[in-house]
C-alpha cells in the first residue's frame, strides 16, 4: 500500500493521505505479505523486534540524513508504546546492517532472538523521497507488513510516525500516538506583552509533535495566551486569550488560517473545552456576575448555563459519550472535582482531596479521571476509576506536577512539572511509568494532546 505525505502551509499540522494501490512485489527470493501478527517463543512475552537504520539508496547527504532520522524516530515511536521489546541500538550494531530489501541477515538476527525485524529504504525521486518499509518475522523470513511512501524529504519525521501507527494498528489493534500533536502555551520566545505593564510576560500558543519536537508556534499577539484545547478533528485549537484586556475565548482554525470568537462582548471567559463530536464548548464566565459553566455551539450561539451557585466553577471537562462533564468548584470551602450531566441534573462531588484541580476525562475503553490534586508543598497528578472510586498516584512529589491531558488511546498522560527547575511538560504511561521530559525550552504549561 503507497502513502502520499504531502507539504502544507508551516502554520498548519501535517496530514496523511492514502492511496489504495497494490503493495509494491517484494524481492524474488521473499514470499508476498501475508496478515500475520508476529508473536515471542516465550509465551506472554511481548515479540522482541528490531529497528536498524533505513538504507539510504541514493548516496547524497540529504537522504542519507532522512534514513538516519527514520529508522531512530521510528525506534523511539516504537517504544513509546511499550508493545514490543526492542533490541538495544548497541546490540543492533553487531549484525550486518543490509543494504537493500532483498539482503536481511535472518540467520544473524535470529542469533540473537529477534522475533520481527523492520527494514527500511529511503530513495531520492524527482518529486522527493520513496520510502518503502517491511516488518518481517525472523522465524518465518516473511514479510509481515509493507509498505511505501513518497512525498517530500522534509516529512522524514512524519514517515516513521506514520510506520509506527500502522504496525500498532496491524500487530497489535492498538491505535498509536505517534501522529498525535500536543497543545500548550510557552514563554520560549522571551517576548514582553504589550501595554502599560511593560516587565510583564507573554505567553503564546505552541504545538508540537507528541514528543515535543517539530514546535510551531500559532500566536502572535504579544498577549497571554492560555487553556489551548485542541478539537476532536485536530484542525482547530480553542484557546484563552487576554489580547482584548478581559480574558476572551478565540479558535484557530489551522488549516484554514481563520480565527474565530465565539465569546465576544459577554463578561470574562476562559477554559474552553470542546464536546466529543467538536460541535459544542463548555467554558467558565463570569457573564452573570459569578464564576459559572456554560455550553454554547462552538460558533457561540445557543448559550446555556450550566450551574448555579456562588462559588467558583471552572476547568470543564466531558465525558467521551458527551452526557457528562467534570469540573473544579470549591463550593465546600476548598477545589474539588465535581461530575454534573449536560442538562445540569446529577451533580455529584467526586474528589475529597485537601486541593483539586484540573480534571481531564479519559477517552474509551478507560473511564478514568485524572486531576490535580495538593499532597503537600506542591501537586501530583491522581487518577480516579470512576466505576469504583479507586484512585491511583502517578507522581510523587518531585517538584509541582500540573494539568493532566490524556492521549487519545489513553494510554498515557501528558502534564506540567517542575523537578527540572523551570515549568516543562512530560509524559507518564497511566500505569505511572515510563516519565518522559518533552519540552525543554522557556517554561511550557496546560498541554493537551489531541485526541
Amino acid at each position: 500500500m503507497k502513502r502520499i505525505l504531502p507539504v502544507i502551509a508551516a502554520s498548519a499540522v501535517l496530514l496523511v493521505t492514502t492511496q489504495a494501490q497494490q503493495p509494491p512485489a517484494p524481492a524474488a527470493q521473499q514470499p508476498s505479505e501475508i496478515s500475520t501478527t508476529i508473536s515471542s517463543d516465550v509465551a506472554g512475552a511481548a515479540p522482541r523486534f528490531a529497528v536498524p537504520d533505513f538504507i539510504a539508496l541514493s548516496r547524497d547527504a540529504e537522504t542519507i540524513d532522512a534514513a538516519q532520522t527514520m529508522g531512530r524516530v521510528l525506534w523511539d515511536d516504537l517504544n513509546f508504546e511499550r508493545e514490543f521489546l526492542l533490541i538495544p541500538k548497541d546490540v543492533q550494531a553487531t549484525v550486518p546492517a543490509p543494504t537493500s530489501l532483498a539482503d536481511v541477515p535472518f540467520d544473524r538476527w535470529r542469533e540473537i532472538n529477534v522475533d520481527g525485524v523492520i527494514v527500511g529504504t529511503v530513495q531520492k525521486t524527482e518529486l522527493g523521497v520513496r520510502v518503502e518499509v517491511r516488518l518481517f518475522n525472523v522465524r518465518s523470513r516473511q514479510s509481515a507488513f509493507a509498505r511505501e511512501y513518497s512525498g517530500s524529504v522534509a516529512n522524514k519525521r512524519l514517515y516513521a510516525h506514520t510506520i509506527a501507527d500502522e504496525i500498532h494498528q496491524q500487530q497489535r489493534a492498538l491505535r498509536g500516538v505517534a501522529r498525535s500533536k500536543l497543545t500548550f502555551n510557552s514563554d520560549r520566545d522571551g517576548e514582553r506583552m504589550t501595554g502599560t505593564v511593560e516587565s510583564r510576560g507573554g505567553k503564546e500558543i505552541y504545538i508540537s509533535d507528541y514528543d515535543g519536537e517539530n514546535p510551531r508556534r500559532v500566536t502572535t499577539q504579544r498577549s497571554l495566551n492560555i487553556t489551548s484545547t485542541w478539537s476532536p478533528d485536530g484542525r482547530s485549537i480553542a484557546y484563552t486569550s487576554y489580547r482584548r484586556g478581559a480574558p476572551t475565548i478565540f479558535i484557530s482554525n489551522i488549516y484554514q488560517g481563520t480565527l474565530e470568537e465565539p465569546t465576544k462582548s459577554a463578561g470574562q471567559n476562559w477554559l474552553p473545552a470542546w464536546s466529543p463530536d467538536g460541535t459544542r464548548i463548555a467554558f467558565s464566565s463570569t457573564r452573570d456576575g459569578n464564576s459559572e459553566l456554560y455550553v454554547s455551539n462552538r460558533d457561540g450561539s445557543n448559550v446555556r448555563r450550566l450551574t448555579t451557585n456562588t462559588a467558583i466553577d471552572s476547568t470543564p471537562t466531558w465525558s467521551p459519550t458527551g452526557t457528562q462533564i467534570a469540573f473544579t468548584s470549591d463550593r465546600t470551602g476548598t477545589p474539588q472535582i465535581y461530575i454534573i450531566g449536560v442538562d445540569g441534573l446529577g451533580l455529584r462531588q467526586l474528589t475529597r482531596e485537601p486541593y483539586a484541580d484540573r480534571p481531564t476525562w479519559s477517552p474509551a475503553p478507560y473511564n478514568e479521571v485524572a486531576y490535580t490534586a495538593r499532597t503537600g508543598p506542591g501537586n501530583d497528578i491522581k487518577v480516579m476509576e470512576l466505576a469504583t472510586g479507586q484512585v491511583r498516584q502517578l507522581t510523587f512529589g518531585e517538584g509541582t506536577n500540573e494539568s493532566p491531558s490524556f492521549s487519545a488511546n489513553g494510554r498515557h498522560i501528558a502534564f506540567m512539572s517542575t523537578r527540572s527547575g523551570k515549568s516543562q511538560i512530560f509524559t507518564i504511561a497511566r500505569d505511572g511509568k515510563d516519565l518522559r521530559q518533552m519540552t525543554r525550552a522557556g517554561n511550557n504549561f496546560q498541554p493537551d494532546w489531541s485526541k
